[in-house]
């Protein structure tokens, strides 16, 4: 069965209510996609947070759904856009790892093997990058306080707050906010201690991504983030390119190409011209059914 076509299928008799699902994870960040396509019904916060919850629902660190590209990304050849929902129903505006998973369904729909995607925060490049893994154009990053967005003027670049080891952070700006802190011995940190202080200050009024990381050497990182709403995940990709493009503004990596190791497995991180990166990585099915 292709998982795309599941997607499109009529529900069944019996279960009008339900919407189809495919979920799939890149690295252990998992994600339930519903095709909204031809499918007028909406997904409401109340949904989106029970869908997430895996005593209620499927579980999942976000849901996303699939929807017909506006007029003028179709122009530019986005071939459909994705929303992202976090556990708490609001909308975020990137997920690189979410982006990876819907494109790797959708070059199994179209038979290509490179996609366009549409986002809030752009069109995403998506290519197929053999062996189930699926590479991402992502940015562009900015380190523009308005843009993460920030309550005040700040010098982005060495943020005023701390907490704890958590010191001297950046904030970055990918589509969605993240701020990232590097850190000597990434294994004496306990990050559900102290990212959350963080990712609620005022100076974050819409939360941030806390992302925890440590120079291994000058094309390696090891990182963990602190997503909103408040979990640790196994894997983010958007905060492994912010990570790698701090770390090569820090001076702390100078390769092209960065490795970033996350507690579900590495990510490729390539550093392109114009404050974008390339990620890339494994994707992986998980189940399907209705919701």
């Amino acid at each position: 069965m292709k998982l795309a076509a599941f997607l499109s299928d009529p529900v069944p008799a019996g279960l009008p209510a339900m919407r189809p699902f495919v979920k799939m994870h890149g690295l252990r960040n998992h994600f339930v996609f519903i095709d909204q396509r031809t499918r007028a019904n909406t997904v409401s916060p109340s949904e989106v947070t029970r869908i997430c919850d895996v005593h209620e629902g499927v579980g999942a660190e976000q849901v996303v759904t699939v929807e017909p590209p506006s007029p003028a990304a179709q122009a530019a050849g986005a071939y459909a856009a994705m929303r992202f929902f976090n556990i708490d129903g609001r909308e975020a505006g990137a997920c690189g790892n979410a982006t990876r998973c819907l494109a790797y369904l959708l070059f199994e729909e179209s038979g290509r093997e490179n996609i366009v995607l549409e986002t809030r925060g752009g069109l995403l490049s998506c290519s197929n990058a053999g062996g189930g893994n699926v590479s991402v154009i992502l940015g562009p990053i900015s380190m523009d306080w308005r843009l993460i967005p920030m309550a005040k003027v700040c010098d982005t670049a060495h943020l005023p707050l701390a907490s704890g080891p958590l010191r001297d952070g950046l904030a970055l700006h990918i589509g969605n906010p993240h701020a990232v802190f590097f850190v000597d011995d990434f294994d004496a940190v306990d990050i559900p201690a102290f990212a959350p202080a963080v990712q609620n200050d005022p100076l974050f009024p819409e939360g941030v991504n806390v992302g925890v990381a440590q120079k291994v050497d000058s094309a390696t990182l090891r990182l963990a983030v602190w997503e909103r709403p408040g979990m640790l995940t196994e894997a983010c990709g958007t905060g492994a390119c912010v990570a790698a493009y701090a770390a090569r503004l820090r001076g702390l990596v100078t390769a092209d190409t960065v490795t970033v190791h996350l507690p579900g497995g590495p990510l490729r991180i390539r550093l392109l011209d114009g404050h974008r990166a390339e990620m890339t990585g494994p994707v992986a099915f998980c189940c399907l059914g209705y919701v």
